[in-house]
């Protein structure tokens, strides 16, 4: 959750062109709003969501992607000329995207998405789509332990106009999650923004991705079990524990209040106290201190009460420890991660919320968001 306190293809082509209907696309359980599309035209629009999502995998992979298979077109719906365009370059720069992570040591040998639709919106001539992406990635044994898989879950919106004769044309498609996943389109630079002031607040130092530095091992004597916070990330990275409250996409994000369990589960203890103090760390039966769920609480608290230090690489990050993220460089910290898995070469892997990922690494996540400053902290 952002700070309570600083609220601050050539293939592509040719298929999205011929078919409406050539992923099966779940729309159990979607909500229809106000303006009515028959089912048919309904589900063409999940199916054409599952087109552009697979496609885009299907860019960063180097082996089989599952998640669509052609059929007979409804000529219900049809991505318009300019969308096309936009995601043939979107292709293209995930196929950049590839080969970049290849020549530094990752890539991806199988891939399977797939999309559910949420909710349907009707506004005259105008259509809004939101669908819930899941897609996992089997990681190419480059080195030997990697580990199985990545995933996650993402939330997009996509925009349709009525082009006539009952067709509805695809011109636009928005990521809705706070931190783009491995087969979203590159960010663009970020604004120079004026960094936010913490007035007396203990500021972490920003960690640089490289060099690749010696490692540096925890300590095995904090009484502390850093196998159990992973075990609590990864057993709840998708499925949420229903013993917590959650905060989604539009309240904040799930982010930190996810890490705050897991580190719970790992031995972390309550500090109890005023909701508001950031030397407070506490989750109740209903409500919690802000530096439960607020990025920049939580790292005031955590170098307040010196559960924490601030390493200087990222790539020095075991298991159990933190990684937060400043995506806009304006000195207000926005996602907070935990570190779940670490291969033999010394690259973690992060498990979160928010959008919600499984073992997704650390690699990647440096070369998707080349613009952001990262700091870790050893737990």
């Amino acid at each position: 959750m952002k700070s309570l306190t600083l609220r601050s293809a050539a293939g592509v082509v040719s298929a999205l062109a011929v078919s409406a209907a050539l992923v099966p696309a779940s729309t159990a359980g979607a909500e229809t709003r106000p303006g009515s599309v028959d089912r048919t035209t309904a589900e063409s629009f999940g199916r054409i969501a599952g087109v552009v999502l697979t496609d885009r995998t299907a860019a960063i992979v180097d082996g089989k992607v599952e998640g669509h298979a052609t059929a007979p077109s409804t000529k219900k719906a049809r991505v318009s000329s300019a969308t096309a365009r936009s995601e043939r370059s979107v292709v293209a720069s995930l196929r950049e995207r590839k080969a970049k992570l290849k020549a530094l040591g990752e890539a991806y040998s199988a891939g399977d998405t797939r999309v559910a639709v949420d909710r349907t919106g009707v506004d005259g001539k105008k259509a809004t789509v939101r669908v819930t992406e899941t897609t996992q990635l089997t990681y190419q044994k480059i080195r030997g332990d990697e580990p199985g898989t990545t995933g996650f879950q993402a939330h997009h919106e996509l925009s349709f106009t009525a082009a006539g004769n009952g067709a509805w044309e695809l011109t636009g498609i928005k990521n809705l999650d706070e931190i783009p996943q491995i087969n979203a389109p590159a960010p663009t630079a970020p604004e120079v923004k004026a960094a936010a002031g913490a007035g007396d607040m203990p500021n972490a130092p920003e960690a640089s991705v490289w060099p690749f530095p010696k490692r540096l091992p925890k300590d095995t004597k904090t009484g502390l079990d850093y196998k159990a916070m992973a075990d609590y990330a990864e057993k709840y990275w998708k499925n949420y524990n229903p013993d917590y409250r959650a905060y989604p996409l539009g309240t904040g994000g799930d982010c930190t209040n996810f890490v705050s369990q897991a580190l719970k589960a790992g031995g972390w203890k309550h500090a109890p106290g005023k909701a508001g103090d950031y030397t407070k760390w506490w989750y109740g039966s209903d409500t919690q201190s802000d530096s439960w769920t607020g990025v920049n609480e939580w790292s005031w608290f955590a170098l307040n009460s010196n559960r924490v230090k601030p390493l200087k690489y990222v790539y020095q990050m075991e298991v159990g420890d933190v990684l937060q993220a400043d995506f806009d460089r304006d000195g207000s910290k926005d996602h907070t991660m935990l570190v779940t898995y670490r291969d033999s070469l010394g690259t973690p892997y992060l498990t979160y919320h928010s959008f919600d990922t499984y073992r997704r690494s650390m690699l990647s996540l440096s070369v998707t968001l080349p613009f952001t400053k990262w700091y870790a902290y050893r737990t």
